[in-house]
């Protein structure tokens, strides 16, 4: 079930002075890999981060504490525009944080942060590329599908345009104007191979930032959806059968990768994440293995490969860049469902591991 939101209803109320306050939308990951928010007046217009103040939350409703000592800490770390609500209102990406001040198992941003801060000099930069699917809460199926039995099959639908082809471009295209408004690094936006399968590009984003705005879109994306009365799935395989899953190909590139002659900086990177394929795939996101079968612009789970302009390889070395000797690499193994943060962290900790 899904509930329409009022636009014209809703506006008499949002459109009201607020007299001097500022609304502050906290965001957080909860424990089952979602996004979570309440929100709190401030009398200041917060200029960062560190001009919000902690706050917490009932951890026991969330996957991440017990009821008899519930409260998980939330502190601001990236800030954003709020598109819902206008004005100088803000939403606010948070951390969680045990009582004690330690980061809480579930905070993946904090480990992230300390890789990406021992390897600033190098620049690593990141592409994100988000693919999801619109569901029907009505029928259960992607939206757009037939109540009873499947649409044509997939040829038609990539990048496609027209009735029949497109179920939705109002969601993308809410969303691709919400997050420019928001202050995201959202590069693009495109219909994916499945009907009612999307994908937005986050990046390029350096260290820490990659992960902060893919989660923020993912935000924005809900949020949006959520007015339209459709649901979000990232699930890697969201339908069985034969149809394309959904991933989060991961562009990655240091300052050597970029200069002349970088190609042999990609290739020792690669050289390096083949050696911990395993521990890779351990974090690049569940049911993982529904998707990474060697069939639909794959490569196996349990093989690694790379080439050049290979859509089915582990890793793929974009043409132009074979060509030009320098550039980027793409790793096609991650799921749609990953948490940014430990994919980043481990493609530049593998990119720096020490050789044996």
């Amino acid at each position: 079930m899904s509930v329409l939101s009022n636009a014209k209803l809703l506006e008499k109320y949002i459109t009201l002075p607020q007299n001097g306050a500022v609304q502050v939308e906290y965001v957080w990951i909860d424990g089952f890999n979602n996004l979570r928010s309440k929100t709190r007046t401030v009398y200041k217009v917060p200029k960062s981060p560190a001009d919000l103040s902690e706050w917490n939350y009932d951890g026991s409703s969330t996957g991440q504490a017990e009821g008899h000592d519930s409260d998980v800490l939330i502190q601001p770390v990236a800030l954003f525009a709020d598109p819902f609500r206008g004005g100088d209102n803000k939403i606010a990406l948070c951390e969680t944080f045990n009582p004690d001040g330690t980061p809480h198992k579930t905070n993946y941003r904090n480990a992230c942060k300390k890789i990406m801060d021992a390897h600033a000099d190098a620049h690593p930069w990141f592409g994100l590329e988000q693919e999801y699917s619109l569901f029907d809460p009505e029928t259960e199926k992607p939206y757009g599908w037939p109540k009873h039995g499947f649409p044509e099959a997939q040829g038609k639908y990539y990048c496609g345009v027209g009735a029949g082809k497109i179920f939705g471009r109002d969601i993308v295209e809410a969303h691709y104007r919400a997050c420019l408004y928001a202050g995201i690094k959202i590069s693009g936006v495109n219909a994916e191979v499945a009907p009612g399968q999307f994908e937005f590009q986050v990046g390029p984003c350096e260290g820490i930032e990659a992960g902060d705005h893919l989660w923020a879109a993912r935000y924005l994306l809900e949020r949006v959806s959520e007015d339209f009365g459709i649901e979000v799935s990232i699930h890697p395989k969201p339908v069985k059968g034969d149809w394309n899953g959904a991933g989060c190909h991961t562009n990655f590139s240091t300052q050597a990768m970029r200069e002349e002659g970088g190609i042999v900086a990609i290739e020792k990177a690669i050289k390096n994440m083949s050696k911990r394929h395993m521990e890779h795939i351990a974090v690049y996101g569940e049911d993982n293995d529904q998707r990474l079968t060697g069939r639909h612009e794959t490569g196996h789970i349990n093989t690694f490969n790379y080439g050049v302009a290979n859509r089915g390889a582990s890793i793929r070395i974009p043409r132009h860049v074979g060509k030009e000797g320098k550039g980027y690499l793409e790793d096609r193994r991650p799921a749609s469902n990953i948490d940014p943060y430990r994919v980043t962290g481990i493609i530049v900790e593998s990119t720096f591991w020490p050789e044996n």
